[in-house]
């Protein structure tokens, strides 16, 4: 069996944005997404938790250098994000809605392939204090 080892590294960005679809009306939108819909955008302070699980190295002794990946998400994510409006300066977000769950998402697939093959990824997005996502949802160890 395996000896897999789990660490994390968080970092933070701001943005803003709007939760809307485009191809409903103003009154349906205000009903799906509330404020979160008001056409002159809002913002959070995000917070990125990046879950790597792999085998101890040997030679290192690290799963993975925790500093390269925190130049990994701050060159990858907190610069492509931080301090912008996620539905107008990125093109991650131009047609797909910046909900909490699809900027985790997006993180993934921006950090996935950077990251080694042997490596499980997961990311966790705090919204709010309150409200958070992962994804993926579920990862297997076996």
């Amino acid at each position: 069996m395996k000896e897999l080892v789990t660490v994390f590294r968080k970092e933070r960005f701001n943005s803003a944005h709007r939760l809307f679809n485009a191809e409903w009306s103003d009154e349906k939108n205000l009903a799906v997404f509330g404020k979160c819909s008001y056409p002159n955008y809002h913002g959070h302070n995000y917070e990125v938790v990046v879950k790597i699980i792999g085998e101890v190295n040997e030679e290192t002794g690290y799963v993975v250098d925790l500093k390269k990946i925190s130049d990994l998400v701050k060159s990858e994510i907190v610069e492509r994000f931080d301090h912008k409006n996620l539905n107008l300066d990125t093109q991650e977000f131009a047609h797909l809605i910046p909900t909490a769950e699809n900027i985790a998402k997006t993180i993934y697939h921006i950090l996935r392939p950077k990251i080694d093959a042997d490596k499980l990824l997961q990311i966790r997005l705090y919204e709010t204090e309150k409200n958070f996502v992962e994804y993926p949802a579920f990862i297997d160890v076996r």
